[in-house]
């Protein structure tokens, strides 16, 4: 075998394992994305995550050959063999560095082989018409693309799948027939289907969606997979992603009674108005008071047009958990009021007031904002039919929610305040005093956070609110990647000039300082943890 042929097989065996690796690279971005072309490009084009290196070291010696050989060389195709090989090596790393890992689900496979399968194609091409060396540059260019391509290609037959699995979902749902409580709102839907379910629990076996699965697909699989004749009670977390995406989950769980627990800023970038939030959340009251259910909501969300309107359409069919100040819509005999929320070492206590009676809820969750949380599961228990005390008596062994202000000791004498997976205002403003709360004598208040996302216009001002409100439990500052919340880390310094500052690149970072400074008495609050698509930037 003459040289080229050999020269030839090399380059495309490293060309055809570089684009593989890097495929897996843009997958991971690309799942996180959900898999939306429309995002992940926007996302390929805001942080610029294009290819750098490899391609100024192919476009070097496309150079070179022009310059020295005239035209396509043996030589330099070499070269780019060893600069692809050399390049394929090093691309696992990046997979290995991520905080959420790539899950090779069988529609990732589909995607990445399809996008391979279409790299191949042209890698063979370039390989065996001996293209010169910057006709490669190209094709490494055209990796993320691939992977658009390849999931616009597989659509019909991703539709065909998912309605298969909707259907059996479905199927299931309608002749098992357990009693359904949707669960949605711009934020604390997470943490009032936990709450629920375990309270629920105590009456009969019950099934909830777990951690945040909110999803159709997410859905289906849960009903199909762990669905059993025996549950009583399906709690299932329903998540908005624009209108319409709720009535389209409760055609697959048709809802019994809703639960909206707010409507908020979360996800505002993809409404672009609160009162577009609040139409698409009370879909899922539509379809509960369809089906002749409860909804029950905390007043706040009776602050919109589009749901007072629904309270007064259906006022028997409302409970509405809030301070009780005044008639209105849905503060009829079934109204809970809330006469007070105390945040405590051992948890939150919230005074209620329910058809008359009086009762204190325990709950050994942390978080003042959980008190409307607590109430809500409370009030959808007993409109299900529970005794109000034995409620009572099953919110006192709600386990700590994960991630979600999840109070930690590591056994060293400080205190670590998991609530990594919060990202709403809120939320936000909720946790910080539990800082001062549980700090011990001579210990320091440390927060870490990369701030919020998905706030929109509102961005920046709910950042600078939030930093001054921080500068109040706040010793120690850990911004990650703080470029992304100037006015954050602004109106922190300004609101508290003696605080300590240690700007981070990533929550590694943060974790290595924590590692090497925190001691006993401290208390670290990690609020908010940015998936890698936000808090790392590609460098290729």
């Amino acid at each position: 075998m003459s040289l080229a042929p050999i020269v030839s097989v090399a380059l495309l065996a490293a060309a055809l394992a570089f684009a593989w690796f890097r495929s897996l690279t843009y997958l991971h971005i690309f799942q996180q994305e959900e898999y939306d072309g429309s995002r992940f490009l926007p996302w390929l084009v805001r942080t610029r995550s294009f290819d750098r290196t490899l391609s100024a070291v192919l476009a070097v010696l496309g150079l070179a050959e022009l310059l020295v050989a005239g035209g396509p060389s043996p030589a330099f195709a070499g070269a780019a063999a060893l600069a692809f090989a050399f390049f394929a090596a090093r691309e696992p790393a990046r997979l290995k560095a991520s905080k959420k890992k790539l899950v090779m689900t069988s529609r990732a496979k589909r995607v990445v082989g399809g996008a391979f399968a279409l790299t191949a194609v042209v890698v063979v091409v370039c390989a065996l018409t001996a293209m010169p060396v910057p006709v490669w540059v190209l094709v490494v260019q055209a990796v993320p693309l691939t992977l658009v391509l390849s999931n616009l290609a597989l659509t019909p037959v991703e539709r065909s799948i998912q309605n298969r699995y909707w259907t059996e979902a479905h199927e299931k749902l309608t002749r098992l027939a357990p009693t359904v409580i949707g669960v949605t709102g711009s934020f604390g839907k997470t943490s009032v289907k936990h709450i629920l379910g375990h309270i629920l629990e105590m009456a009969a076996p019950t099934l909830i969606t777990p951690g945040s699965i909110n999803t159709p697909m997410g859905i289906s699989r849960i009903v199909r997979e762990r669905l059993t004749p025996r549950h009583r009670y399906f709690v299932v977390e329903m998540g908005a992603y624009g209108p319409g995406s709720i009535a389209r989950l409760c055609r697959l769980a048709p809802p019994d009674t809703a639960v909206v627990t707010a409507i908020g800023m979360a996800h505002y970038e993809r409404f672009k108005t609160l009162d577009a939030v609040a139409e698409t959340k009370f879909e899922l009251a539509d379809a509960a008071v369809a089906r002749g259910g409860k909804v029950i909501v905390p007043d706040q969300v009776l602050e919109f047009a589009h749901t007072r309107a629904f309270a007064g359409r259906h006022p028997d069919s409302m409970i509405v958990c809030g301070a009780g100040t005044g008639p209105g819509p849905g503060s009829g005999p079934d109204a809970l009021t809330i006469t007070a929320i105390r945040q405590e070492a051992e948890g939150t206590v919230v005074e209620v007031l329910w058809r008359g009676t009086p009762h204190t809820l325990r709950a050994p969750i942390y978080g003042a904002h959980h008190g409307t949380n607590i109430a809500l599961a409370f009030a959808t228990a007993c409109a299900l039919g529970m005794e109000p005390e034995t409620v009572v008596t099953a919110l006192r062994t709600t386990p700590q929610i994960a991630h979600r202000l999840e109070v930690k000791r590591p056994g060293d004498g400080s205190i670590i305040i998991d609530d990594a997976y919060n990202s709403n205002p809120i939320g936000f403003a909720g946790a910080l005093p539990l800082l001062t709360l549980l700090r011990r004598a001579g210990g320091r208040r440390i927060l870490v956070t990369p701030g919020m996302v998905e706030l929109g216009a509102a961005h920046e001002s709910e950042h600078a609110r939030l930093g001054t409100l921080a500068a109040e439990h706040v010793d120690v500052l850990l911004p990650v990647r703080p470029e992304r919340i100037p006015t954050f880390v602004d109106a922190f310094r300004t609101a508290a000039p003696a605080a300590a500052v240690h700007a981070c690149a990533t929550f590694a970072e943060a974790q290595d300082w924590m590692r090497a400074n925190v001691a006993a008495g401290d208390v670290v609050l990690l609020e908010n943890d940015l998936p890698d698509l936000y808090e790392r930037k590609l460098v290729l």
